[in-house]
């Protein structure tokens, strides 16, 4: 077993509970926090691959007890999972690894914006942290709901920890939606271990590969995969929720957008891959994964090319761009679904951008309404200029990562043998262009309103380290996407 594979959940636990101990204490606060987000990528990155039985519980198959009966191991007990297993794979460093960037940027933007720190606030980051950390990391699909209601309530502190208008309100109707999104998921969990007699997913996989060719265990399983989907939704924020977590991201500030981003990008990919083991030889899988996706991707640009408020612009584009991961599994294959995950990764760093980069808006001017903004290219060129080059890598544009990722997605639906899947794509991407340009005029651009105000004279250099950090990273996952396309299809391939 591998003793440090725990320590990526249960540290930002620790650092949870110290932050909310010394909520008083800003100078205190400031240095956990800084340590530990900045400690959590190098965690990620010196822990080595395998499998935490917690416990020591591991299954007999990999125990060295010999001399056992044949009639245990010619049983299921010989392979059960008695324990909750962690499994740190290349695809979870990469998602881990990118969302420790995302954390500890969000973190020093945040340190160095305020005035004074909130314990609660930081309380709430990093216990998201370890709960999304936990779904990816998790082999145990009880395990997986516990974590992503915790996921579910620390989004609503985020929101209600904000100052934006409505925010309580927002938060109200997702903690409804949680109320209902949550036990849907539940009892499909608890249909599974009915018909399996186990919550391990590794498990319960080998369990449906016989119980689908039975038809009436067949109708059970559509129905427990119906359920599960329906929290998949969600959780992610894909229609027909998309709209209610559009208002969260906008709802809350800067750096609390790039995280609730963040995590539920986390909680998509964690969950897609548990339907994907489980219920991919399902052929309502394929088929629900390309109609929810492309409908995703159609709402989300043409809700945001209507939107007036660029935070709810950049919110609606994120929540479309998250079509594109599950487009990757619906078309099937290994370089279609390494394509949908590496734009998953794109999808993080990138929103993670233009939220830190857009904030600066509103850490300048007080608002959000492209109609009261103009002119501020004069206020920080080189942070103009990043946002720009920022907003051509959402849109796809060569040669920032965005476009390797939907360049390669155009070529899985190609393959697959759907062109006019290919053509939504492009289609969806010159919209996106359209859209995020026309905001760029309307922020930077346009002759400066006589009404606007000032509320701050410069933008913090945090800001701006932390957009051009991330703006690096896109231009080379897109001269060298293979940094994250190759771990991810040795993982896919295992699981094909």
């Amino acid at each position: 077993m591998n003793e440090l594979i725990p320590l990526i959940v249960i540290i930002p636990i620790i650092a949870a509970l110290l932050l909310n101990l010394f909520g008083g204490k800003n100078q205190i606060i400031k240095v956990i926090a800084f340590i530990v987000g900045i400690g959590m990528p190098i965690l990620t990155l010196i822990t080595g691959y395998g499998l935490h039985y917690f416990g020591g519980h591991q299954p007999l198959v990999s125990s060295n007890i010999t001399g056992l009966p044949s009639y245990i191991t010619n049983s299921t007990l010989f392979n059960l999972h008695p324990a909750i297993t962690y499994a740190y794979t290349p695809l979870a460093k990469v998602f881990i690894f990118a969302l420790g960037i995302v954390v500890f940027l969000s973190i020093f933007t945040y340190l160095n914006s305020e005035d004074k720190s909130s314990g609660p606030f930081l309380f709430m980051v990093f216990m998201g942290t370890a709960a999304v950390s936990a779904l990816i990391l998790s082999d145990d699909l009880f395990n997986m709901y516990v974590f992503f209601e915790i996921a579910a309530l620390i989004q609503i502190g985020i929101i209600i920890a904000s100052s934006a208008k409505d925010n309580y309100e927002t938060a109200l109707k997702y903690m409804v939606l949680s109320s209902i999104g949550g036990p849907i998921l539940l009892l499909g969990i608890t249909i599974l271990l009915a018909l399996c007699g186990s919550v391990n997913i590794t498990d319960i996989s080998l369990a449906v590969s016989t119980l689908v060719k039975t038809p009436i265990s067949r109708g059970v399983l559509l129905f427990a995969f119906s359920l599960i989907f329906f929290g998949w939704l969600y959780a992610s924020g894909l229609p027909p929720f998309h709209i209610i977590k559009s208002s969260v991201y906008s709802k809350a500030e800067p750096y609390g957008s790039s995280i609730l981003q963040a995590m539920s990008l986390i909680s998509l990919i964690a969950f897609i891959l548990v339907m994907f083991r489980i219920f991919g030889d399902l052929d309502l899988f394929k088929g629900a994964m390309i109609l929810i996706s492309i409908i995703a991707m159609v709402l989300g640009v043409s809700m945001a090319v209507m939107q007036t408020d660029f935070r709810r612009m950049i919110a609606y584009l994120s929540v479309g761009e998250l079509g594109f991961v599950g487009l990757g599994f619906g078309l099937g294959g290994k370089f279609a679904i390494t394509a949908g995950l590496f734009q998953g990764v794109n999808e993080m760093l990138v929103t993670t951008l233009l939220f830190i980069g857009l904030g600066s808006v509103v850490y300048l001017t007080n608002t959000s309404d492209t109609r009261k903004l103009g002119g501020l290219i004069g206020k920080n060129t080189i942070m103009a200029m990043m946002i720009l080059l920022g907003g051509f890598a959402m849109a796809g544009v060569p040669p920032f990562n965005g476009f390797r990722s939907k360049l390669m997605i155009v070529e899985a639906a190609l393959t697959a043998g759907y062109p006019e899947i290919a053509v939504i794509i492009v289609l969806i991407s010159i919209a996106t262009f359209v859209v995020f340009v026309k905001s760029f005029y309307a922020i930077f651009l346009k002759p400066q309103s006589k009404d606007l105000k000032f509320v701050k004279e410069s933008i913090p250099k945090s800001m701006i380290f932390a957009v051009a950090v991330l703006l690096i990273i896109c231009l080379i996952l897109g001269l060298y996407p293979g940094i994250v396309t190759n771990p991810i299809s040795q993982c896919i391939g295992g699981l094909l």
